[in-house]
Parts: structure tokens; C-alpha cells; sequence
């Protein structure tokens, strides 16, 4: 299968270097790898550049977005520009972050899995973070969700999506909008990638409302959102988190946010939603 890769980039020149060396190691090659480099301040462009002499299949482009880094819009925004400078000619597309380590079976394996299943619409494998001197799987990690960091996405699966949404939520909204259109995630615990970096280390605190708005976004709804809100600020370790997540829902319905879905999709994600909450009661 051909495989597409967009990295988007800030300031990543301590691990940019470390996710092209890995990505250029794979047993099955990426056809094409475009970096983002998102105003970045430090060497990520001439890490980068190093790199594509070497590997004709890596090519950077640049951008320039809001210097904050809010979770979700900047990020999505710089791929969508790095999206801007590829073809069509791919089967799939990845939105990979720049703070990873991949095993070089990675492809290879991602692959396979869509090769198997014509349903599959998104594959993914694990992040793992250094805790103690060793990998262990980072604690935000769901089964059956792929983290934003890793995401690969089947052609017919991103079209039927409508691409990814520049805000928070984007990397749950995507698996909702797949399944709505008949497609399943497929995860593998065999893939162990290294995460250099603990998501949203370098999140600002305007970020702190912004999951409470992504939850509305979705049209959750108030129960839902209370309880995913609890959930997340726990897995968090910080029980307070989820104040800040219910405010920000609770602002985000105030100023009467857009929507990130149809009333139609919203129903089916409740319904979804619901079910898997009372999956793991019974």
C-alpha cells in the first residue's frame, strides 16, 4: 500500500531528527513524507532539510499560525497546509507527530491490517512514554482509541470524513464520524511507539476550557460531557481538571460554539457513547 505521512512541526528539533530516522528505517517504505514546519524558532527546518538530502521521499514546507500552542486547531491547521502539497496517489494518509519513535515494522504491520479487513478505515498502534527507565504505555491510552500523535487513515475513510477538524476533539470526532459511516478502528498493542514527549507537555493554560468546548462540539450533551469529564481528568490525575472541562462546556453553549457535527451524527454519537458506557456496567 502507498503511504503518505504529514508531520506537522514546532519547534522539534530535539526529536524531529529521531521520528524521520525511524520513519526512514520501515520495512515498507512511506512513498511520500512532508514536514510542517509551524514557525518554529529553533533548528527543526535545518534538522529537517539534513534529512531530505539524504531521503528524496522527505520534503518540508512551511507555515505560519498562531504562536500558541492550543491543542487541536494549530496543529490540524498545519496539516491540512502540509496536505495542500501532496497528490492523490496514496491508499493512505498519516498525520504523524514529530516526538516519535516508530519500530520499523510500523508500516509494514499498519498495512497488513488494512490489506485484511476493507472495513478497516483507521489503524494505529500505541504510545509509550520513558517512566522509571522504561517504555510503559502512556496512561491516556484507550483500546480501542488511537492516540492523535499516530493516526493512518484509509483514502475512502478520510474522504467519507471530510478531512480533519482544526480544533480540540479533532482525534475523537474523526473515529465517531468513521463509524458513523460504517468504518471500524483497528488498534494493535503490538506496535509500541515511543513518545518522547507526555501529551500536551507544551500546552498553554488557555487550553484548560478547551475539552469541555471539543465535548460540546460533539453535542455530548450535559450527562455524557460530566462523565467523560470526570474520566479524563482522572486518568489525568488531577480530579480538579474536570471543573475546567465542565466551564468550558458550559462557555462553549453560552457563546453557541458552531458544531463539529450534524444534528444527525451528534444522535448516532450519543447512541455510541451510551453503549459503550453501558458495555462496561454489564
Amino acid at each position: 500500500m502507498r503511504f503518505y505521512i504529514v508531520i506537522p512541526a514546532h519547534n522539534e528539533a530535539a526529536f524531529i531528527g529521531q521520528s524521520l530516522k525511524s520513519l526512514c528505517k520501515q520495512s515498507l517504505k512511506p512513498a511520500k513524507l512532508v514536514v510542517v514546519d509551524d514557525q518554529s524558532s529553533d533548528e527543526t527546518a535545518q534538522v529537517v532539510k539534513d534529512y531530505a538530502q539524504k531521503h528524496p521521499l522527505i520534503s518540508l514546507v512551511s507555515t505560519t499560525s498562531s504562536e500558541a500552542h492550543l491543542p487541536g486547531s494549530k496543529v490540524i491547521k498545519a496539516f491540512n497546509h502540509g496536505l495542500k502539497h501532496l497528490d492523490e496517489n496514496y491508499d493512505i494518509i498519516c498525520k504523524f507527530d514529530a516526538d516519535l519513535i516508530f519500530p520499523e515494522n510500523y508500516l509494514e504491520t499498519i498495512s497488513r491490517h488494512f490489506e485484511a479487513d476493507p472495513k478497516t478505515g483507521m489503524a494505529g498502534g500505541f504510545c509509550h512514554i520513558k517512566k522509571d527507565g522504561a517504555w510503559r504505555l502512556e496512561n491516556l491510552t484507550g483500546k480501542d482509541h488511537i492516540r492523535g500523535a499516530l493516526k493512518a487513515y484509509r483514502k475512502a475513510c478520510f474522504n467519507d470524513i471530510g478531512g480533519l477538524k482544526p480544533s480540540m476533539g479533532w482525534d475523537t470526532v474523526d473515529e465517531l464520524l468513521a463509524q458513523f459511516h460504517g468504518w471500524e478502528i483497528k488498534t494493535d498493542a503490538s506496535l509500541a511507539v515511543k513518545h518522547l514527549r507526555p501529551t500536551g507537555f507544551t500546552y498553554n493554560k488557555a487550553a484548560k476550557w478547551k475539552q469541555g468546548e471539543a465535548f460540546y462540539k460533539l453535542r455530548y450533551g450535559w450527562i455524557i460531557t460530566a462523565i467523560a469529564s470526570v474520566k479524563l481528568a482522572l486518568k489525568k490525575g488531577n480530579a480538579a481538571l474536570a471543573l475546567d472541562y465542565l466551564e468550558g462546556y458550559k462557555r462553549a453553549k453560552a457563546s453557541k460554539m458552531p458544531f463539529l457535527v450534524g444534528k444527525k451524527e451528534g444522535a448516532f454519537i450519543r447512541r455510541l457513547r451510551y453503549k459503550k458506557m453501558l458495555s462496561k456496567i454489564f
